[in-house]
């Protein structure tokens, strides 16, 4: 009997590894992506809030004069590009900063000075508990499934996440840490806590996606809070709608200090890390 190979097989062979070495490698597969707008105070002009009037999710705020008179607030930021759009003189411009996974919430809040670090305690107990290894119950807390598409990406040929000893499970009590994506609506908050309640000791939890950190476009409406500000104590926030599937595993793997953290207040700053 005459034996045939399948297509698909045939088509792999030709084409080769798909996986990228990212983290391993310098090509993370990003090439071209819009990522956060970054922000030059000194291009700032006196008078002028077209791009505080421009953000729809109130990232951008006035708040005094002078070089001081904005408030970027990152965690609120939704990645739309209307205030790149909407800035007369470049003070906000586009760019390709997708690694904007921080360990603490004032760091997503642009400011000269970085936020300071005190979390010496729990780096070694993340070392000495995970090791190289993670296991991630997902919650969506109503999310509109950007997040969730980005998520599914993980488990593709190109990403590969399985390969950085990284693992999704069905049950919160085998879980170590929590992801959670979506602005947090009245509806699921108990089963939110209910799954952070079956976890088992050290859990921790990474607020996935601008609505997860904040609220997003939806925050403090008639149906959700603020993301999970004032719900669960957070380790890993990571702005974005959606972060891009190499923004999530770059924030996973801070998790387990295997990445270093990027962004220093509100800024990103190449191999920056407060470890």
């Amino acid at each position: 009997m005459k034996k045939t190979i399948p297509l698909w097989t045939l088509y792999g062979l030709r084409q080769g590894k798909a996986t990228v070495p990212w983290p391993a490698g310098d090509r993370d597969s990003q090439e071209g992506f819009l990522g956060m707008p970054r922000f030059d105070p000194q291009k700032c002009q006196e008078g002028c809030r077209d791009c505080v009037d421009a953000c729809l999710p109130g990232a951008i705020t006035l708040q005094g004069a002078g070089e001081a008179r904005l408030n970027v607030d990152y965690g609120r930021c939704v990645v739309c590009q209307m205030c790149v759009e909407a800035c007369p003189t470049g003070a906000f411009t586009a760019s390709g900063d997708w690694a904007f996974g921080v360990r603490q919430r004032e760091d997503l809040v642009w400011s000269r000075a970085a936020a300071s670090d005190d979390g010496a305690a729990l780096q070694r107990e993340i070392r000495r508990v995970f090791g190289r290894s993670l296991h991630i119950r997902h919650v969506d807390a109503g999310s509109c499934n950007g997040c969730e598409s980005e998520l599914q990406a993980l488990g593709n040929p190109l990403y590969n996440l399985h390969r950085l000893g990284i693992f999704f499970t069905p049950s919160p009590r085998f879980a170590d840490l929590l992801l959670v994506t979506g602005p947090v609506t009245y509806a699921l908050r108990e089963p939110l806590h209910a799954a952070y309640e079956a976890m088992p000791e050290p859990r921790f939890v990474m607020a996935v996606g601008t609505c997860a950190v904040s609220g997003g476009t939806n925050g403090g409406g008639y149906s959700c809070g603020n993301g999970l500000e004032g719900e669960l104590p957070v380790d890993i926030y990571l702005p974005g709608c959606p972060p891009n599937p190499a923004a999530i595993i770059h924030a996973l793997l801070m998790l387990v200090r295997r990445m270093p953290q990027r962004v220093q207040g509100g800024r990103m700053t190449e191999g920056a890390d407060r470890a």
